[in-house]
């Protein structure tokens, strides 16, 4: 494996010890932790990236997250369970999870990614915390899974967060720019780059036939997020007009 990579990569089995489980098919943990990048360099050394166990990982850990608020927010409806579970699951909050086991620290990474931070990517992460609850499950079942995951993301379920505070950055702008008498945002792909399993997008956020702010990300959806957040920013600051001590 070339150098950057080997120096930075930990083995899958530090991870299991930390996980305080022992998995019955270690490949499967391995399998996990190799993203697609990875494989893209080195065909021959794996038997697949973790996109398939990411594709299980994400139901499992939905299942989880959403039994686990239902029981604990009894008086929440719908709407309002769907925020606080994508408070937990989105993008930002697994990549929170995944942090908090420093998962980045033992992905295999392509040269190109691991150079370019992909470590510590939002999305790279979200995806590696997925396949991994998707291994635990296939290898130890779903009570092991279920177990593992509630006492994981125990603070973020334990947050009783106001209902406003949960709502994506896309609805708080969609509800600014109608409170406003503005027209509904839509997002404008700009740009698209990077190769098949890296790509880059640059996304505007448009009110009105203008652009008023751009965002970035590793999928259009993020991009799509962080120029709705900009876009924020930028109106909140319009609507709150000049600071009553300034000329």
């Amino acid at each position: 494996m070339p150098g950057e990579t080997t120096a930075r990569t930990r083995p899958p089995a530090d991870l299991a010890a930390r996980l305080g489980i022992t998995f019955n098919d270690p490949a499967l943990l391995a399998r996990a932790l190799v993203h697609g990048s990875w494989l893209h360099e080195h065909p021959d050394e794996a038997a697949g990236e973790n996109e398939r166990l990411e594709f299980l990982g994400d139901a499992v850990v939905n299942l989880v997250v959403s039994s686990a608020l239902y029981d604990r927010h009894r008086g929440d409806d719908e709407g309002v369970l769907s925020a606080r579970r994508a408070a937990v699951v989105s993008t930002a909050g697994l990549a929170r999870l995944a942090r908090r086991l420093e998962l980045g620290d033992y992905l295999r990474l392509g040269e190109g990614e691991a150079q370019r931070g992909g470590r510590g990517r939002p999305a790279i992460l979200a995806s590696a915390f997925e396949a991994l609850a998707g291994a635990i499950f296939v290898d130890r079942g779903w009570e092991t899974a279920r177990d593992w995951l509630l006492g994981h993301a125990a603070p973020e379920l334990a947050a009783d967060l106001p209902v406003g505070t949960l709502k994506s950055p896309k609805s708080r702008l969609q509800e600014l720019t109608q409170r406003e008498g503005g027209a509904r945002p839509e997002y404008r792909l700009l740009e698209t780059t990077g190769p098949d399993h890296s790509r880059h997008f640059r996304v505007a956020a448009v009110i009105g036939g203008e652009i008023v702010a751009e965002g970035h990300g590793s999928s259009r959806r993020a991009a799509e997020t962080a120029a709705a957040e900009a876009a924020l920013a930028i109106l909140s600051a319009a609507v709150a007009g000049p600071r009553s001590d300034q000329p």
